[in-house]
């Protein structure tokens, strides 16, 4: 298992988020990578490596390019317009405006956004693309032929969605990194997201593609969120007809409840003729995280990468949630060490 790892990601260390009607110091941290990075050695698993730099061709087949643009010149936009905060949201494109983005900022942030809880600061950019090359590394490295590899990705990225940032998410890493699989040679690849959050954002790029199968297991939207997706009718469309696979569950699932829905989204998986997993992992399940409402227990972790495992498919594992507790990081070894069991 070799680990994909950047300390470029502490250039993302913005100092406010907009949780219960307060600016709050943010769930999502520089300390989530530390934690886990030092639990994953811990446990054995110490061939830690830099990723390599990559250009932006493979996150432009799933990105909108002007949305990149944005990503890319918003904060020197933002301050250079006077505004003495990080960057909130303060307008929406909502459901009957025009589908237009503003020449100013601060309607560009509105524009380009999906949630208004995740604020952009100075660095946010660059840590977003060195996630991204952790991700496009741990992509390569299976296409040298191994089986499993670790992409400990900060800033998350599953929320992200074609042209739309939130959730502490700004590039969506596991997307890409199935699109780099599928420009390797691979026909057909599964991104099996395990976060507690809808990968709505993954499932925004991937809900017209045949080439990819999106498994989501997520709390109810009706009460989590995103809210806004993770039904399960959503099917997929066109292409993706049939594609996309929503498994929504409700306060307080236990795994006994929720490793049968992981089952069920593996044998689709299986069915489906996927040539390798991207596994976007959340450990937001956990029963002591902050922001979440089920009941997975540490040992559980083992078990799900042992059911993963059990596919016989190599697996990139793509570090998405988990927040607050220590444990987040003993909870990540413990899905490295079921897949390797």
């Amino acid at each position: 298992m070799r680990v994909f790892y950047s300390e470029k990601h502490k250039l993302r260390d913005a100092k406010t988020e907009l949780h219960g009607g307060l600016l709050v110091k943010p769930f999502e941290g520089p300390f989530r990578a530390e934690w886990i990075l030092a639990a994953v050695k811990e446990a054995g698993f110490a061939d830690v490596v830099a990723p390599a730099e990559y250009g932006l061709d493979t996150a432009k087949k799933v990105h909108d390019e002007n949305f990149l643009e944005f990503l890319r010149t918003c904060w020197d936009r933002w301050t250079e317009a006077g505004y003495p905060g990080e960057a909130i949201p303060t307008a929406y494109a909502y459901r009957r405006s025009r589908n237009l983005a503003p020449r100013n900022i601060d309607g560009a942030v509105g524009y380009y956004a999906n949630s208004v809880e995740t604020s952009i600061s100075g660095g946010t950019y660059e840590a977003a693309l060195s996630s991204m090359n952790v991700a496009l590394s741990g992509a390569d490295w299976l296409k040298e032929g191994n089986r499993f590899a670790f992409s400990l990705c900060r800033p998350p990225g599953h929320h992200a969605g074609i042209d739309l940032f939130g959730g502490y998410c700004f590039i969506n890493n596991a997307a890409v990194a199935a699109q780099r699989l599928l420009d390797h040679g691979a026909k057909k690849v599964a991104i099996l997201d395990v976060d507690f959050h809808h990968g709505n954002g993954t499932q925004d790029i991937t809900y017209n593609r045949g080439d990819i199968f999106f498994a989501s297991l997520h709390g109810d939207p009706a009460d989590a969120f995103p809210y806004f997706l993770g039904y399960a009718d959503e099917t997929g469309e066109g292409a993706g007809e049939g594609l996309n696979a929503n498994y929504p569950m409700p306060a307080g699932t236990p795994f006994d409840v929720w490793s049968a829905a992981l089952a069920d989204a593996l044998k689709r998986i299986e069915a489906y003729g996927a040539e390798a997993i991207v596994l976007s992992l959340g450990v937001d399940t956990f029963e002591k995280d902050p922001i979440s409402f089920f009941k997975l227990t540490t040992p559980d972790y083992i078990r799900m990468g042992q059911m993963v495992a059990a596919t016989g498919l190599p697996v990139l594992t793509v570090m998405e949630g988990g927040y607050g507790v220590p444990e987040i990081g003993l909870n990540v070894a413990n899905v490295l060490k079921g897949l390797e069991d």
